[in-house]
């Protein structure tokens, strides 16, 4: 293993715990002591990695929205596709996105708060314009006649917030898979807008 290769590893495993120490106690409540003991180190050495715990509360968060705009992008790159199957499959790149990595979901969700300007408000924006995609896309359905709804907005920010409910019950080893949970959802919440007026 060369010395760059041991460095991206060990970086590797201090997010992986920080991520989880994050999660389960908070990232306010996270002290860099109690992240160098959970990881073996002194806490003079884990600053010979990391400058800080918000590097890492940033990595999670900056790095969790480029999957998300990904996905979404990959979902919609086909203008030729129905708006209501973009939808469908942007729901479905949602919840995959989600379900990959429990932790890092649910510290994206909740501790980017405790991001530290300039960052959380780059991170505010990069989350409108994400929300934007959604919005937009319910726009063109409901102008094409494919979906109903009196407000896009609101129902962009209704679609979201209930598939961001995903992290506090999913869990990796239960009855569902990502992929059926992916599908039920985007069944669930398609009907309401693909409904009859």
């Amino acid at each position: 293993m060369t010395p760059s290769t041991a460095t991206r590893s060990r970086k590797t495993q201090i997010d992986r715990t920080a991520t989880a120490l994050f999660r389960a106690r908070g990232y306010a409540a996270t002290s860099m002591r109690e992240l160098a003991t959970a990881l073996g180190l002194e806490a003079g050495s884990l600053y010979s990695h990391i400058k800080s715990k918000e590097e890492i509360l940033h990595r999670v968060c900056f790095g969790l929205a480029s999957d998300f705009f990904a996905s979404f992008d990959q979902a919609t790159a086909d203008a030729s596709v129905p708006v209501a199957t973009q939808l469908r499959q942007a729901i479905e790149a949602h919840v995959r996105v989600l379900t990959r990595d429990g932790a890092v979901s649910a510290v994206f969700l909740h501790e980017w708060r405790h991001l530290s300007e300039p960052a959380r408000t780059e991170f505010l924006a990069l989350r409108d314009r994400y929300e934007a995609g959604f919005r937009n896309l319910i726009a063109q359905g409901v102008a094409s006649g494919e979906m109903h709804t009196p407000d896009a907005a609101f129902a962009a920010l209704t679609l979201l917030a209930s598939l961001n409910w995903l992290p506090s019950w999913y869990r990796p080893d239960g009855n569902l898979g990502p992929d059926e949970i992916a599908h039920r959802l985007a069944e669930q919440l398609l009907q309401g807008l693909e409904g009859k007026k």
